[in-house]
């Protein structure tokens, strides 16, 4: 089937039903969301009113009334109906594709097909006899036809084996390929993501499918990365629906299963049943009042994901629906991939997801395809922005020091009243009052964010000499008036031994300060105004063995900067004396020669 847009008979051109069958809509009208189209068509169009679609001009300059144009369809809800065609989204991230302007949301190319033989060596001419070559050249530049190597690249082979890559949209082939977005001005031309329009409202639904909540936690960041509104709106629907259900009426009684991921960030001695009991407790407190499973899991080493997906199968029942949500670069597209690999089955329908450490990767709602049996299906959500995470300030070279991708080491001082403890640029402790000689302190955060000690009195000139230079991030002065005013919080705590931390001091998206005392202490906690902090149970109980000093402590990136800063140097001061001595050497044998002739003479 073919569609031919409205054109003179001379300049018809006919178009696969594919291509544009998911561009044409009906006669538009202004949307009553916020977020169902870009732009509806106007009464009297003009040049620049046509920005907003996807032919860069009309195809009649005096189009009749009743006329459509394919408009930009700039929405966030996926393919989650069964009625949207998976070719018209990107299966990695979720948005509508289109092929038009490269300046849109979607922007895609289809990639070229290879010719099965592009490899072969047949269209290859000798360029010489062979007699004219010795047996051991031969031997050294034989090349194996390719029909002879086993071990064949699949993607190099998917035009043959008839199994070629999903096409996805500019975006994610940048994220995927170089780790970045090339340009993201292009997103904001979507709109914000709803939560409850686009998933929310089907969360709480009392009738269709049943439903099946993976709340996607990172164990590294849990208060900033728990998504506190969402769990206290299914909580409160579980509740509503299952008196509902007591009653004899429609009631979808949705299940929670809380996933906490990249746990093989923290300590490898941190025992799992403690963890998992205090995982608990932290999200009965965020909202989370009625939890069906709690799983600890590690996607980049399998820990878990077997007994995970065995549980959510269950749950899911033949026919029910499974909702990944949780908060910006939680590690859902990451959790997603790993299940469906652990799952296997037909690898030809599984869909992987983009995975990248840029906030935000998933637009739009992505049915995961090969993961669940039956007619069971599997969705992920874009990450929920948690305005109180200090990451969300940052730019992306900020972001990569505070990112923590390796197993977390304390790094713990011994301080007395009256001093102060910087996390780079941003975060303080104070120790305020001490009903003790000294307390331990224990910094949790990245290795490559630099630290400082020492008295709260000499704190006054720290943001003017030292923020944006040997605390970072941020990274140079004017970053530092970028991320707004600097505040104050205070906290009163206690504690009954020395030997291991009683509380944390938590800031969203950063990190924490493990306080472990015998005794009462009040701390003056000073960051960014609008970061969460949060005083909670102690996460990780124990210390490091060593402690730190006085001063600064050089993060890992400044130490290697340092060092190959140092090399340079040493090898421009080298290659200065070098130069020197064989300038020196060769006046020498100069005026030795000039004394020679001289006396030739």
């Amino acid at each position: 089937m073919i569609i031919a847009r409205n054109l003179p008979a001379s300049k018809t051109k006919l178009k696969p039903l594919l291509s544009l069958s998911f561009l044409v809509q009906s006669p538009l009208t202004p949307s009553k969301t916020h977020n169902s189209y870009c732009n509806f068509y106007p009464q009297n169009p003009t040049k620049t009113n046509f920005q907003y679609f996807f032919s860069s001009k009309p195809t009649n300059p005096n189009p009749p009334k009743h006329q459509t144009f394919p408009s930009l369809h700039l929405t966030r809800d996926g393919n989650y109906d069964d009625a949207t065609p998976p070719a018209t989204v990107c299966p990695g991230c979720g948005v509508h594709m289109q092929y038009t302007n490269p300046k849109h949301p979607g922007f895609y190319k289809e990639p070229s097909v290879k010719d099965p033989d592009y490899k072969s060596d047949a269209h290859l001419v000798p360029i010489s006899l062979e007699s004219e070559f010795p047996g051991s050249l031969k031997r050294g530049f034989f090349v194996e036809p390719d029909s002879q190597n086993p071990d064949l690249d699949l993607a190099e082979n998917e035009s043959v084996l008839g199994k070629r890559p999903p096409v996805v949209c500019a975006r994610c082939h940048s994220l995927r390929h170089y780790g970045k977005v090339k340009d993201p001005t292009v997103e904001n031309l979507l709109p914000e993501f709803d939560f409850y329009h686009t998933v929310g409202r089907r969360l709480v639904s009392s009738s269709g499918a049943r439903t099946v909540v993976l709340l996607v936690v990172d164990a590294v960041d849990f208060d900033g990365s728990f998504p506190k509104k969402v769990a206290k709106l299914v909580s409160d629907s579980i509740e509503e629906n299952f008196t509902a259900w007591k009653e004899g009426k429609s009631g979808n009684v949705a299940r929670i299963v809380l996933v906490v991921t990249k746990i093989d960030l923290l300590p490898s001695s941190l025992s799992p049943l403690g963890f998992e009991q205090w995982v608990r407790r932290r999200a009965r407190e965020g909202g989370a009042s009625v939890i069906k499973k709690v799983h600890l899991v590690s996607s980049v080493r399998n820990w878990g994901l077997k007994n995970l997906a065995e549980d959510v199968i269950e749950l899911a029942g033949a026919r029910g629906h499974v909702w990944a949500v949780g908060a910006q670069n939680a590690g859902k597209s990451t959790l997603l991939n790993a299940m469906a690999k652990c799952v296997g089955g037909n690898e030809r329908k599984v869909s992987y997801l983009t995975e990248a450490p840029v906030p935000g990767t998933t637009l739009g709602i992505v049915r995961v395809e090969g993961v669940l049996p039956g007619q069971a299906k599997l969705f992920d959500t874009p990450g929920l922005l948690n305005p109180q995470q200090i990451t969300t300030r940052l730019n992306r070279e900020e972001q990569r020091l505070v990112h923590i991708s390796k197993e977390l080491k304390p790094r713990t001082y011994r301080i007395k009243e009256g001093h102060s403890v910087h996390i780079g640029g941003l975060m303080r402790l104070d120790i305020v009052e001490l009903s003790v000689d000294s307390l331990y302190v224990s910094v949790w955060a990245s290795p490559y964010l630099p630290l400082h000690m020492g008295k709260t009195e000499n704190v006054s000139t720290m943001v003017e000499d030292h923020f944006g230079r040997q605390l970072q991030p941020p990274i140079g002065d004017k970053r530092v008036k970028d991320l707004g005013k600097w505040v104050r919080q205070e906290f009163r705590v206690s504690g009954n031994r020395w030997d291991s931390s009683s509380v944390d001091v938590a800031a969203a998206g950063l990190g924490w300060f493990g306080i472990g005392l015998k005794g009462e202490a009040i701390l003056g906690v000073w960051t960014y105004e609008g970061v969460g902090v949060v005083l909670r149970d102690a996460l990780i109980p124990y210390r490091a063995q060593s402690f730190e000093v006085t001063g600064f402590t050089v993060s890992k990136i400044v130490s290697k900067a340092d060092q190959a800063l140092n090399k340079s140097l040493s090898q421009s001061e080298k290659k200065r004396k070098r130069s020197n001595q064989e300038v020196a050497a060769s006046a020498e044998l100069l005026v030795s020669a000039i004394h020679e002739d001289a006396n030739s003479c």
